[in-house]
């Protein structure tokens, strides 16, 4: 199953040809005697590294790194909040760069990493003076959120199909309009609530309340492609270099997804 996450749908290592290209590249094996063949069988087997393909713990490994630098960014961007609108912008080209080259750069993941922290950081502090004790929640919602998709996935409950995958694009680029629509009706000066469109109440309820939960199991479900398209790397023997990728795409959406959260927070405590 492709993942939605372009982070992933753009690398050729989590693509259906990525073991038809990996059978072409192996060179032809020449032909043993039986002694050879019997010390070969009595070697210790070949680790990830020394094969140099993609493994869990060397992509947790990886991703720990990444979400590491992004907390030391999220501490700058906590202590220094007019950094935000920066970061916003150097961790959007970041993300692009990052999504559109064909070969993943370690360097470049860390730099979104540490960038994003920034971005988040800063954000946070906002939503913090104003709502005292929302960060610690947004926080703990995330990880809630991301364990039980975790543990759901692991045990095989939940799996990615193509049904739901295409439901999901679907909501994904209504969404996505819907946002844009918003924040150009805020910018303008048409919509002065404190959150846009997402102030206005549906028989009482707000409409950010409502669509901040669906966005939420969008999240949940992008987790689930992802947590999908890292299972298939490692299964393909994709070369673990694309473990930086698989950091990468976790990394976009758990901030989407605490991004959200804190937001839904902040509606609930309007």
């Amino acid at each position: 199953m492709a993942s939605s996450n372009p982070a992933f749908s753009n690398s050729p290592a989590f693509s259906a040809s990525a073991t038809k290209a990996a059978q072409l590249a192996r060179p032809a094996v020449p032909e043993l005697t039986a002694e050879q063949l019997t010390e070969l069988y009595s070697r210790p087997s070949a680790t990830p590294a020394e094969t140099d393909r993609m493994s869990y713990e060397d992509t947790i490994v990886k991703i720990v790194v990444s979400f590491g630098i992004l907390l030391v960014g999220a501490a700058v961007g906590w202590f220094i909040p007019s950094l935000f609108l920066p970061a916003m912008i150097v961790g959007f080209v970041l993300a692009l760069v990052n999504i559109f080259k064909k070969k993943p750069s370690p360097a470049l993941v860390l730099a979104y990493a540490a960038v994003e922290g920034v971005f988040v950081g800063g954000v946070t502090n906002f939503f913090e003076f104003l709502y005292p004790g929302i960060a610690v929640q947004a926080v703990l919602g995330t990880f809630v959120v991301i364990g039980v998709t975790l543990a759901l996935f692991a045990s095989g409950k939940v799996r990615a199909s193509k049904k739901a995958t295409k439901v999901f694009m679907v909501a994904m680029i209504g969404y996505l309009v819907f946002s844009v629509l918003n924040l150009v009706l805020m910018l303008t000066g048409v919509n002065d609530q404190p959150f846009g469109l997402r102030s206005a109440e549906i028989f009482g309820i707000p409409l950010g309340l409502i669509l901040g939960i669906l966005v939420i199991l969008l999240a949940a479900y992008s987790l689930v492609l992802d947590f999908d398209s890292i299972k298939t790397g490692v299964e393909r023997g994709a070369p673990r270099i694309y473990g930086w990728t698989a950091a990468f795409g976790i990394m976009v959406t758990v901030v989407w997804l605490y991004l959200e959260i804190l937001r839904l927070l902040a509606i609930l405590r309007e």
